[in-house]
């Protein structure tokens, strides 16, 4: 029997992923100036205030109060009349030094036996219904609201849109498990005062239906655009008016959206989040590394669709155990458990081997801190960086490292593919 599928997706005016953004984008100047800096910080967002807190081991300083305003800036919050303004707002460091009882399970004279920063279990997933191995919900979801960021910034076809947004997508399966048809796509978006809002209604949701969703079918491949037909039910700004939003309508907080940057649902979660965290913190190298495998498993052709659980202790090297699931798509004359010790002799999942294998010591997150972490593209970047002092520093890195598929050669050689 079919059944119905929803993910969503918030965007980067989001008040949980403004404080994710910030967040990220004081761990990348960290590690661009000291790359073995240790950082756990959080942020906090509300009417025209953003609180700092955490804890960091770094031999750099940073103008934390700047780089939050850069962010916002950034992201749109740029008018008096949002009460939340980047050059106005008030910000509140309550930064201090990292723990020495973790940093002492942490840190070891040979980086090759660094403990695992915490203990939990960490989840990757991929699956081949869509090109980059995502969950076709999340992902219309965040294309969606990608697109509706692009707009706002052109100002030409809309010229109405404040930086806050949510979008939803439902997706009818077949017993199979196939794709079959869009259901519903909801989408709310902040907007500007109207003068009557019957009108305002109107014509966002005319817009959105007639401009936004073109935009996002012709990224799609044509099996997918047939998803799209007259019978989606369209639920724009279903409340009514939005225009108070961003962190004025809701306050925000790092690591709120951790479904939002995962998969949408699909798989699992260990419950970690991961903005605001140094790749010491397995939460996040972890989650990165299963995520890998994952995709590189599902592309080498051992089966459709796979979860990769890992877990750790604090302190500890080796991970606890590594956990696979192909949901029986498996392609390979292995059970699931020796695919799972097929895994463990292909990838060093300590957390020094991790960190080095995807090359995670570079600045590379805050392009992951909106709009999912999973499903991105790798590319080389160069960025510029700037210290508490005003130095500069311009590095060039590849984003997103746990996206590439480099090791389907390994492991179609490892399951004889």
């Amino acid at each position: 029997m079919s059944y119905l599928f929803t993910s969503e997706s918030v965007s980067e005016g989001h008040p949980d992923k403004i404080a994710d953004q910030i967040s990220d984008s004081l761990v990348d100047h960290f590690l661009a100036f000291d790359p073995q800096s240790k950082v756990a910080c959080e942020t906090l967002v509300t009417t025209g205030q953003v609180v700092l807190a955490g804890e960091v081991k770094s031999n750099t300083y940073l103008d934390v109060q700047q780089l939050a305003r850069d962010v916002i800036e950034r992201i749109g919050y740029t008018k008096s009349e949002y009460m939340f303004e980047a050059k106005s707002c008030g910000i509140l460091s309550a930064i201090h030094e990292q723990s020495p009882d973790i940093n002492q399970g942490v840190d070891r004279q040979d980086p090759k036996l660094q403990g695992a920063g915490d203990q939990g279990m960490m989840f990757g997933y991929a699956t081949n219904e869509t090109d980059n191995y995502m969950p076709l919900a999340l992902d219309l979801s965040h294309k969606i609201l990608i697109e509706l960021a692009a707009l706002r910034r052109e100002n030409a076809d809309i010229t109405y849109l404040r930086p806050d947004a949510k979008s939803q997508v439902t997706i009818e399966y077949s017993d199979d498990n196939k794709p079959v048809r869009i259901d519903s796509i909801v989408v709310s978006t902040q907007h500007d005062d109207f003068d009557e809002e019957r009108v305002m209604l109107d014509k966002i949701k005319k817009d959105i239906v007639a401009i936004l969703i073109p935009r996002v079918k012709t990224q799609l491949k044509d099996e997918l655009q047939l998803l799209f037909n007259d019978d989606i039910k369209y639920h724009i700004n279903p409340t009514g008016k939005f225009v108070i939003g961003g962190p004025h309508g809701d306050a925000g907080l790092t690591g709120r959206k951790i479904i939002v940057d995962t998969y949408g649902g699909k798989g699992a979660h260990g419950g970690g989040a991961f903005s605001g965290k140094d790749p010491s913190k397995v939460d996040r190298s972890a989650a990165y590394a299963t995520r890998h495998i994952a995709k590189n498993l599902v592309a080498a052709g051992v089966c459709s669709e796979v979860l990769v659980q890992v877990s750790y202790a604090i302190g500890v090297v080796e991970p606890m155990g590594i956990y696979i699931s192909t949901y029986g798509t498996s392609k390979v004359n292995f059970t699931d458990g020796e695919i799972a010790k097929k895994v463990e002799s292909i990838f060093d999942m300590t957390p020094y081997g991790i960190e080095t294998r995807l090359n995670l010591r570079m600045p590379m997150y805050q392009d992951a801190a909106a709009y999912g972490h999973m499903g991105r593209t790798s590319e080389k970047v160069t960025r510029t960086f700037k210290d508490g002092s005003g130095t500069s520093k311009t590095m060039e890195f590849e984003t997103f490292t746990w996206e590439k598929l480099d090791f389907q050669d390994q492991v179609k050689a490892a399951f004889s593919l």
